[in-house]
């Protein structure tokens, strides 16, 4: 990999390139509901993170051939002098559920070794689909969470670093880029196709749908359909998924807590134990026994990592947040036409 330029100015902005925004979202549809991932290339400038290019990852093969993949790739750009300096890498995301471990390993790997400003993107090929917009969405991993990951996530750790499951990412805004020439021939695409002689009077309404109907980029009526969406369920049933495996986090964590309690109470019984043992030996005029043994003979079980529990409740966020986005619009338009109807 090539190593990013470094700056002092922290990252505000992930501009991307049409063409970038183009090959991921054809990459991600085309391996739909698999999921993928890619290289992101461009440069850091002054807080803002410049996407120029991308290539996919191969998905069928080991550890190896994909980073061997990924050089041949890096040198064939470099011949022909196109951006070849790694920025960050994407992957493709089904309903929403993208917080996972090997999310959070890939982009801790990228910050550390690559550059503090690597991010990731996400397209969401399933929540475009439902609706009607394209779910782009930019993270990176915070200051807090890169100093904290490589040591062990107790109760008191993350109090102490003051960690929680909405200080995991950051999230960034995107900013679609398009070049001059590239703008004005969107421009005219959505000019509508049809010969003058017969725009002169377009008067019936047959006429007005058939110069709706000439236009390349027509509107997508699909987003007023009243049909709740099977994306609204599919959220739902998640959480529900997420909500047993966060109540087995929460019972091992129980669990720890009981063992932890007992073994207490068997420390401070023994601790008992040798001082009366110790006061009878003070009246014999014998040496008292260590004390210390305790810490030999007993051992407190270790504190389960809370860095899964962290993750099951971000990603319960982020099925709410999406549940709240979805079900306000929907509730909309079944209000609105129950009035229209009275």
């Amino acid at each position: 990999m090539a190593a990013s330029l470094p700056t002092s100015e922290p990252l505000h902005t992930v501009q991307l390139d049409g063409l970038v925004v183009l090959k991921i979202i054809k990459h991600c549809r085309e391996s739909y509901p698999n999921d993928v991932t890619g290289q992101l290339l461009g440069l850091d400038e002054t807080g803002t993170l410049e996407v120029t290019n991308c290539f996919p990852f191969p998905s069928d093969c080991d550890e190896n051939a994909s980073a061997q993949y990924q050089l041949d790739m890096m040198r064939c750009l470099r011949a022909v002098n196109v951006d070849n300096n790694t920025v960050g890498w994407y992957r493709s995301a089904h309903l929403g559920n993208f917080v996972d471990s090997n999310l959070i390993d890939t982009q801790y790997s990228y910050q550390k070794s690559l550059s503090a400003h690597s991010a990731v993107i996400i397209h969401d090929v399933s929540k475009s689909a439902a609706q009607g917009n394209l779910s782009l969405r930019a993270f990176r991993l915070t200051d807090a969470f890169m100093k904290q990951y490589s040591k062990k996530f107790t109760t008191e750790s993350l109090a102490k670093a003051k960690l929680s499951f909405s200080t995991i990412f950051e999230e960034l805004p995107i900013q679609v880029h398009n070049s001059h020439l590239v703008t004005l021939m969107l421009h005219n695409i959505e000019m509508p196709k049809l010969d003058a002689s017969r725009l002169k009077s377009p008067a019936t309404f047959s006429q007005h749908t058939e110069l709706d109907d000439a236009k390349s980029l027509s509107p997508n009526f699909d987003v007023l359909d009243l049909e709740l969406d099977p994306f609204m369920q599919k959220n739902l049933e998640y959480l529900l998924d997420c909500s047993d495996v966060q109540q087995q986090e929460l019972n091992n964590y129980q669990y720890w807590q009981r063992s932890v309690a007992r073994e207490q109470t068997k420390m401070q019984a023994w601790l008992t134990k040798r001082r009366q043992e110790n006061q009878i030996r003070a009246e014999k005029g014998q040496q008292p026994l260590p004390e210390d043994e305790v810490n030999t003979l007993f051992k407190l079980p270790p504190e389960p990592s809370r860095l899964d529990n962290m993750i099951l409740t971000a990603q319960m966020h982020n099925f709410t947040k999406q549940l709240n986005q979805f079900a306000g619009p929907s509730l909309a338009r079944l209000y609105s036409i129950q009035e229209l109807q009275k």
